[in-house]
């Protein structure tokens, strides 16, 4: 074998080493993301949430309707709810069946999950009181899921208020445990979503025209 085939054998098996490893970590490798699903900080269920709880997207994603960003939910959104829901409702009602069976005062249950929550606002679910200056406080660091190249333009609020449904880029998030990309994002795919909307190929969205003027994206 001579030194021009060895070379091509060696990059190729540092090609294909590099792809395994980095399926392997769920690195959100620079191109196509699709089945993207980092480890979060909180293991956020949004099929509790979205599906068994319905709660409307534009709650916590307050900027989807109005700015070109949807937003990562700020934490003081969470604890809308969270001041007084500690723990999960059916981890609470064993606890008080057990209480009551041994004749005592339920004991006060606090999620691992939330515990994480709190600690980020500096907050004493048994007290409702939070920290003077929130002291000791560990903001928490989501990882962004569905991320664009820079030279992409992309307005949330055209797509929302046009009566694009989250779900036609999103997928079902209503059953998702951990969010996961389910487009690929690649230029065709949204250039053939465009497509369809002219053709009338999507009832949502009849009547409506969709661009596929290259400025419109990479102006």
């Amino acid at each position: 074998m001579d030194k021009r085939n060895l070379s091509i054998l060696v990059y190729l098996a540092l090609l294909i080493g590099t792809i395994i490893y980095a399926r392997s970590v769920n690195l959100n490798l620079p191109g196509v993301h699709e089945g993207y699903a980092p480890d979060q900080p909180i293991k956020f269920s949004h099929r509790l949430h979205s599906g068994d709880l319905n709660i409307q997207c534009l709650y916590c994603h307050t900027g989807a309707d109005r700015s070109r960003h949807a937003g990562i939910p700020s934490a003081n959104i969470c604890m809308n709810c969270h001041k007084f829901i500690t723990a999960r409702w059916d981890s609470v009602k064993i606890e008080e069946q057990l209480a009551e069976q041994e004749k005592r005062q339920p004991r006060f249950l606090v999620s691992v999950e939330l515990n994480k929550l709190y600690q980020a606002v500096g907050y004493d679910p048994q007290t409702f009181t939070y920290q003077d200056g929130k002291e000791g406080a560990t903001p928490l660091r989501w990882i962004r899921v569905y991320d664009l190249p820079d030279f992409v333009y992309f307005d949330h609020r055209r797509h929302v208020n046009a009566g694009v449904t989250c779900e036609r880029c999103h997928g079902q998030v209503n059953t998702m445990e951990r969010i996961v990309q389910v487009p690929d994002l690649t230029m065709g795919w949204c250039v053939n979503c465009h497509r369809d909307v002219n053709r009338g190929n999507i009832p949502e969205l009849k009547g409506r025209f969709a661009s596929i003027t290259c400025a419109v994206c990479h102006y």
